[in-house]
């Protein structure tokens, strides 16, 4: 069974409508998107506003997807993207950071560089080390 990933209540929100402004897409491409599973339902957040009800959306979550969607979409199709975006056949391991601003979760399979500086000012990429940690080596 596929781990959903929990939406944190404190969790920054953007509206849809200011997401679609943003990023130049249609309502119809959104909600496209969300019938092949390149947006996850639990994403689509309906609240109560004073004009009545409004979606929202945690910010970084879709505004990453939105981007990758539109980097990807001109050379791979829908159906291909949302299962690479599905996390079919993939690792969920994640990298979680505490800081004291919060906490933030990364899917380690989106992680490109994780780069250390220490106290001298070196810069060591540590990727590699938590790839093999992950693998158990």
């Amino acid at each position: 069974m596929k781990r959903m990933r929990t939406i944190d209540k404190n969790e920054e929100l953007i509206s849809k409508k200011d997401l679609l402004a943003i990023y130049s897409i249609s309502y119809g491409s959104l909600y496209r998107w969300k019938r092949k599973g390149l947006i996850p339902e639990e994403w689509f957040i309906k609240k109560t506003v004073s004009t009545g009800q409004e979606t929202f959306f945690p910010k970084q979550l879709i505004c990453e997807r939105i981007a990758r969607i539109q980097s990807m979409k001109e050379d791979v199709s829908l159906d291909d993207l949302a299962k690479q975006l599905s996390g079919e056949n993939e690792d969920n391991s994640t990298l979680e950071l505490w800081t004291v601003f919060g906490k933030k979760n990364f899917y380690f399979r989106d992680i490109e560089k994780i780069m250390l500086t220490d106290n001298s000012g070196e810069i060591r990429d540590i990727t590699e080390h938590i790839k093999n940690f992950l693998k158990g080596e």
